[in-house]
């Protein structure tokens, strides 16, 4: 198998650390050679968060390039626009359709772009929107935005539905099965 990049990427308490933690752990199960990175520094205070997930046959570095990744797994639509150099050619974005305002544009120094989506789509990327928040709400926890992001790229992926399902069960606390079952079959039945 050619080796498969994703980097996934959001803002700090979104979930992007855990779902790059399960991205692993099925690459794993499913007999590959993986590797992750991550960078999380002002995280804590709703900065950029930017996990990235190799996996393949052999895999000597975590570190995802510009043309590069496979795909994109954005939590916050700015994030996609950010990293939107490091897809490939025939790449796939996959991003919530959630704003997250960074400090600079709170502050006034900056303005939010309105035109994420068109700017990304004028790349002629496959972009998929999710309504993440949407989702997670109806599947009763909003805390289950990362699980509804999984479940559409899962859609991508040739790992089977229960692998994807197990292997994010595992890494979730117990008493949110209910809700992180429910979240994935809506993100993957979009």
């Amino acid at each position: 198998m050619n080796t498969v990049s994703i980097v996934v990427c959001g803002v700090g308490g979104q979930g992007v650390l855990t779902a790059s933690d399960i991205i692993s752990i099925i690459a794993l199960k499913g007999g590959y050679d993986v590797k992750k990175s991550e960078v999380h520094g002002m995280s804590q205070r709703g900065g950029s968060v930017i996990s990235e997930v190799r996996f393949g046959d052999k895999v000597y570095s975590p570190l995802i390039t510009d043309g590069m990744a496979d795909y994109i797994l954005s939590f916050e639509k700015l994030e996609a626009l950010r990293n939107l150099t490091r897809l490939k050619k025939g790449g796939a974005v996959i991003s919530n359709d959630y704003e997250i305002k960074p400090a600079s544009v709170l502050m006034g120094k900056f303005d939010y772009p309105l035109d994420i989506i068109e700017r990304i789509k004028s790349t002629g990327v496959e972009l998929t929107l999710v309504d993440g928040v949407g989702l997670a709400l109806e599947a009763g926890n909003i805390r289950t935005v990362n699980t509804v992001l999984l479940a559409a790229l899962a859609r991508k992926l040739s790992f089977e539905k229960e692998l994807w399902i197990k292997s994010t069960l595992e890494r979730v606390p117990k008493k949110t099965h209910e809700v992180n079952r429910k979240a994935f079959e809506l993100g993957y039945n979009l």
